[in-house]
């Protein structure tokens, strides 16, 4: 049975995202949503869930390169638990360590500038953590 999956990586300023599906192993980049302090509009999280009925959620965890928890790894497991408080989906947490180091690449290959607050990755880093999730 082929099932839909969302997956988000988490940060301050916006949350990547990505969508993708079972059957063929592959995601989609989607827009990214931007974030206060890490906190998204949920109204706009809560829309995107109610399209994309996922089966399940994967929240990229932010770990240090020896395996040990930052103040970002805390609050994206925060944010993880809020997605499955507030709209009762089932969520996974996955090691993103260097998905956006590989993200940027990707987006050099596409002519990306580097000027990533202009325009972030943070939705390749979403659609690397999936595959990644759908290929392990």
């Amino acid at each position: 049975m082929t099932q839909t999956l969302l997956a988000f990586d988490y940060g301050t300023r916006s949350l990547g995202v990505a969508a993708g599906q079972t059957l063929t192993g592959t995601a989609t980049e989607l827009a990214p949503l931007p974030a206060r302090d890490g906190i998204p509009d949920w109204a706009v999280v809560q829309r995107l869930l109610e399209e994309w009925r996922p089966a399940l959620v994967v929240v990229g965890l932010p770990l240090n390169m020896d395996g040990s928890d930052s103040e970002l790894t805390q609050r994206a497991r925060k944010f993880g638990q809020r997605l499955h408080g507030r709209f009762g989906v089932r969520v996974e947490m996955m090691d993103e360590r260097l998905s956006t180091v590989a993200a940027k690449e990707v987006a050099a290959s596409r002519g990306h500038r580097g000027n990533y607050a202009a325009e972030p990755v943070d939705s390749i880093a979403a659609r690397l953590i999936l595959e990644s999730w759908l290929n392990r």
